[in-house]
């Protein structure tokens, strides 16, 4: 088997598992950079999110200049291309990191590029919530974060799975623009050392591990909506 695939996929397995180039490194940073930036990029969209729920006319604290905020930040982020963004922020990324290239330095923008994208799934989410479950708990007296984290998080815990899920697929797909910029992952193995060499066996199974990843992440997805589901 070994011997078989060694001889159809000759530039893989010259690649090998370790080192800067191997397959286990690049799946790592590929793991390292969705990780870290669903984390801070799903922080802030939860935040701005729920704050254009809770700001607009017929959210709990109405407030037209910071709803009009938070809708002109997200906006702004989402007619931005990734790519663009990429070089656009460089020198932030630059501040923040000390360096525009590499793994680390990824997170900055793959964070800002889609945080506005699950701030909106978000949004939606939020705002199929039913009002008049609202209304009953401040009429009961619950406060702003009582009404947050009992109503509107609880209620669609379901559907926030879901825009995670397909948040994070989407991000995965970024993970792999950012190797255009040597970023380093599965997008950049498939760029680097597939395409530009290529190599079209190293691109093939790049792609078939993202595919992988897809997958992986949707079927957890699913599982966790349905488990919460309280449909």
């Amino acid at each position: 088997m070994i011997a078989w695939f060694n001889h159809v996929f000759p530039n893989v397995a010259y690649l090998g598992w370790g080192g800067e180039t191997g397959w286990g490194t690049a799946i790592g940073q590929t793991l390292y950079m969705t990780v870290v930036s669903a984390i801070i990029g799903g922080i802030l969209g939860l935040i701005f999110g729920v704050g254009l729920v809770v700001t607009a006319d017929d959210g709990i604290t109405p407030n037209k200049i910071v709803f009009w905020i938070f809708d002109k930040i997200v906006s702004l982020f989402r007619a931005v291309p990734f790519i663009i963004l990429l070089a656009f922020i460089a020198p932030v990324t630059q501040a923040i990191v000390g360096t525009q290239i590499g793994t680390t330095a990824a997170l900055v923008p793959l964070s800002l590029g889609v945080f506005p994208f699950y701030a909106r799934q978000v949004q939606a989410a939020l705002e199929a919530v039913d009002h008049g479950k609202v209304e009953a708990a401040q009429t009961v007296g619950a406060d702003f974060i009582d009404i947050v984290f009992t109503v509107y998080l609880r209620e669609e815990l379901s559907g926030l799975i879901r825009v995670s899920t397909v948040t994070i697929i989407s991000l995965i797909g970024l993970t792999a623009m950012a190797g255009a910029i040597g970023s380093g992952g599965l997008g950049n193995t498939a760029i680097s050392y597939g395409y530009n060499r290529f190599d079209n066996d190293v691109t093939f199974i790049a792609t078939l591990l993202i595919l992988i990843f897809v997958l992986l992440v949707q079927l957890i997805g699913d599982f966790l909506a349905k488990k919460v589901s309280h449909k």
